[in-house]
């Protein structure tokens, strides 16, 4: 039985989703984050050393990273589902869109977050307008113009197709959600972002997605 360690409002819900997507059982551990510094908790680490979420165990094998983990249960227990063929454009696309959501557009969604959260962290009043310099200088010269780069990229690109793969949906689009939802969430949606508000919508409308929210629990980004 594969068990999903599932970390609330993170990363994790897409491997649930993904479950639900495929049909195949699974047992849910809820683990909450901490309500101060929201940083998972220590039981975490008698699963994976860095007792981070998401990971899951199959068995005896424990794998962590979500990438990887979308990676092994489409392979597993996919059937050729939710991955187009290698070597076709949309098989391209789709190795592609699997490794940005995580190596290109949450970084700089995670330094956003970081430097918001500095910027409102308690000190002392001498050092409070040093702090929000530096704050205002990061995010005005290198956070929030890639954050603004790459979502204005994502709307171009979904104009190719409702899908990030291509025309159908894909394991890719799972990995994709959750720093778009994450990203417009912080970022605040636009007039400039109607693909990714579409993309948002028909991915919440699909059963699967609503099975996972069950079993998952309260998620902030399933708007």
């Amino acid at each position: 039985m594969i068990i999903v360690h599932h970390l609330n409002n993170s990363r994790s819900q897409r491997v649930l989703w993904l479950l639900e997507e495929l049909g195949v059982p699974y047992e849910v551990r809820h683990y909450q984050r901490d309500a101060q510094t929201m940083r998972a908790p220590p039981e975490l680490k008698a699963v994976h050393p860095l007792g981070k979420s998401p990971v899951i165990t199959d068995g005896d094998l424990v794998i962590a990273e979500t990438g990887a983990i979308i990676e092994y249960l489409v392979e597993t227990y996919g059937a050729g589902r939710l991955r187009p063929a290698s070597g076709s454009e949309a098989g391209r696309r789709y190795t592609y869109w699997l490794h940005f959501a995580e190596g290109t557009l949450m970084p700089p969604l995670l330094m956003r977050l970081v430097f918001d959260r500095l910027a409102a962290a308690p000190m002392p009043w001498f050092a409070r307008p040093i702090a929000r310099g530096i704050v205002a200088k990061v995010r005005s010269s290198f956070v929030d113009p890639a954050n603004d780069a790459h979502f204005a990229y994502l709307e171009a690109e979904l104009a190719r197709a409702d899908w990030f793969a291509g025309s159908e949906f894909s394991a890719a689009d799972i990995q994709m959600s959750f720093p778009i939802e994450a990203g417009l969430a912080r970022l605040g949606p636009g007039a400039s972002t109607p693909r990714l508000l579409a993309f948002l919508e028909r991915i919440h409308g699909r059963a699967a997605y609503r099975r996972a929210l069950d079993r998952g629990g309260a998620y902030a980004y399933a708007r």
